[in-house]
């Protein structure tokens, strides 16, 4: 059997074929000297490909886009989208190509794509390439989300293409090979809308009802049904986010999935001291993508998704906005339940309690405390001593107090209850200055501090001795965090 035979995936088009005008065919461009930096060989398998395979030059020739197979039509997507509030009505796939559709181990259909492959006719003036850094970010991030339990797309590589791009500098490229449940955005919806053709909307519905929500094609109104599942899906979502103090950074319409999964990993990061209004992005100078924000802008980019079905939902249009915004509504409910079950799980109690979360919360903004440190060190106060979180406290007596209220609401095995919230609150997250670290050290061609904060943030929940360091915030007095769009 020839290396090429063996890594060949089994592709199918279903997007490309079922929506053309959604999709334009084009061809990545060459790669002059491709050098695989890191494979997802778990992922790889996941997919059904054999990871040894995919490390022979073919292998890495289909990561860039330049080895595929005959009969696979790469594409670049089309969509629009609200960005920082402002309507763009062709985004697209500037520096990406769809490569086909995978069904992996599960019988689940997933997308294989590539960003920085080029120049598309949806490049707006880009170079259509990306740098090593931000590659490799995008596969750091997507990997720690998956361990944290949080949907998300993936990496399955990332490869040097042996050329450099001018940015602020002139940095080493790069080539990213991302999953996903599939790229569908509320951008995507509003493309097919801007065209005028209700036909064209419909066939993307249809299309992604059979795709991530078969079950409201039975419904009475598939469409609403449709809207309400992609409200739950992201409400869930975003929960999951604010559990964990991630911080999007760029909740552009476009970057919204349909599947309910994290999608771009550029300006975003976690947050340290907890803060409402966190901003990582360099160019977020408003703060629309806060942290404490991100739940107002997902339902706002809902309803953005809501306008394009309303002729969908009911010929009457008064109809279809009283039922489409009955459903935006219930974003708020959807979150709140999400958020609150979530942040029970995380104090170990049996049921929420939204006072003593606010109140906390509040307490950890005042003090600045570490959000991450907070939540784990937390059950070490029913196993031995509360000293490890009250020492995070420039002023304890207010946690004391804090803490005799939660503690009265404890079940009574606190023991039990210590181990679950360590199930639920991590030891390790993507420390930011860790993370600047590695992309650093990567760029200059040591790719092993990027290897080791890959296996380090692989298990978040289980501590092990030698990594404490990893569990650390910055130094104090280090420069603010800040990130970039990685374009």
């Amino acid at each position: 059997m020839t290396v090429a035979a063996r890594v060949l995936f089994e592709f199918d088009d279903s997007y490309a074929r079922e929506l053309p005008r959604l999709c334009v065919p084009w061809t990545a461009a060459l790669v002059p000297a491709p050098e695989l930096l890191v494979l997802n060989e778990e992922l790889a398998t996941e997919l059904g490909g054999d990871p040894g395979a995919l490390r022979e030059p073919a292998g890495v020739a289909l990561l860039v886009g330049s080895g595929v197979p005959d009969g696979v039509s790469p594409v670049a997507q089309a969509y629009a989208g609200h960005q920082f509030g402002g309507y763009v009505p062709r985004l697209g796939d500037g520096r990406a190509l769809l490569i086909g559709e995978l069904v992996d181990s599960r019988g689940q259909r997933r997308d294989l794509h590539l960003k920085g492959s080029g120049r598309t006719p949806f490049a707006r003036g880009g170079d259509g390439k990306a740098a090593v850094g931000p590659m490799l970010r995008e596969y750091l991030m997507g990997e720690a989300m998956h361990a944290l339990g949080i949907p998300t797309t993936r990496a399955l590589a990332v490869v040097a293409t042996g050329e450099e791009v001018v940015r602020e500098g002139r940095l080493p490229g790069a080539v990213l090979a991302r999953v996903a449940a599939s790229h569908l955005r509320v951008g995507t919806f509003q493309y097919a809308a801007a065209s005028g053709d209700p036909a064209l909307v419909q066939k993307l519905a249809d299309y992604a009802i059979a795709r991530h929500h078969p079950e409201a094609a039975g419904a009475q109104n598939p469409y609403l049904e449709f809207f309400r599942r992609v409200v739950d899906v992201q409400a869930a979502l975003v929960a999951r986010w604010m559990l964990v103090g991630f911080v999007h950074g760029v909740m552009n319409t476009d970057n919204m999935t349909i599947s309910g999964e994290t999608i771009d990993y550029g300006p975003c990061a976690f947050m340290e001291a907890f803060n409402p209004a966190t901003v990582f992005s360099s160019i977020d100078h408003g703060g629309r993508y806060a942290y404490g924000k991100q739940p107002h802008i997902a339902q706002w980019n809902l309803a953005r998704l809501g306008e394009t079905l309303l002729p969908l939902i009911d010929e009457n249009t008064d109809a279809a906005v009283e039922a489409a915004t009955d459903a935006l509504h219930s974003f708020t409910e959807r979150y709140d339940r999400y958020a609150a079950d979530g942040m029970a799980a995380k104090l170990g109690l049996e049921a929420a309690d939204r006072e003593l979360t606010q109140d906390l919360l509040e307490l950890l903004s005042a003090q600045q405390v570490d959000f991450t440190r907070f939540f784990r060190a937390l059950s070490s106060h029913l196993r031995t001593s509360p000293e490890p979180v009250r020492s995070l406290f420039t002023q304890p007596e207010a946690f004391d107090t804090w803490a005799g209220r939660w503690q009265a609401l404890l079940p009574p095995d606190r023991i039990g209850a210590a181990a679950s919230m360590d199930r639920v609150n991590p030891a390790y997250v993507p420390r930011n200055h860790r993370v600047e670290e590695a992309l650093s050290a990567a760029t200059d061609g040591d790719m092993a501090p990027f290897v080791r904060l890959v296996e380090v943030l692989a298990r978040p929940f289980v501590e092990r001795p030698g990594l404490e360091n990893y569990r650390e915030p910055a130094p104090m007095g280090s420069v603010p965090h800040v990130t970039y769009c990685g374009t």
